[in-house]
């Protein structure tokens, strides 16, 4: 795709992610990472709240969108959001946190139509298998 695209595509992608905060932060949750990546992974946003950690991946779309944002998180993404969990709770950015947290995997999906959008935040959706 073209390099314009890309940056049209970082540009939602920033802004939705932009807009998960705010909403998240309404809620009580305190954002603690944006963006973080360990290798080939990357969690949108970790956030923290009295029930426990949330994992939280973002999907932005706009309008006209072709499936729902949440729908663009397949089994794939489930798999990478529990690695890239897997890998925070291993990790030196988790100092400081209780060992005894709850993890929770949410979705917020963005759909922008120019200046306006839609933003659905949808907690624990799903709940890892461990093989």
């Amino acid at each position: 795709c073209s390099q314009a695209m890309k940056n049209e595509r970082q540009l939602t992608g920033r802004r939705g992610e932009d807009e998960a905060c705010r909403l998240l932060e309404s809620m009580g949750q305190t954002i603690l990472c944006r963006n973080w990546r360990y290798g080939h992974l990357e969690i949108d946003i970790i956030s923290l709240d009295s029930e426990g950690l949330h994992i939280v991946e973002v999907k932005s779309l706009t309008a006209p969108a072709a499936a729902a944002p949440e729908a663009k998180v397949d089994r794939r993404k489930r798999q990478k959001m529990i690695a890239g969990a897997k890998a925070y709770l291993n990790s030196e950015s988790r100092k400081g946190l209780p060992t005894d947290l709850e993890v929770f995997f949410d979705v917020v999906s963005v759909l922008f139509d120019g200046p306006d959008f839609e933003i659905e935040y949808y907690p624990q959706a799903f709940i890892p298998i461990y093989d």
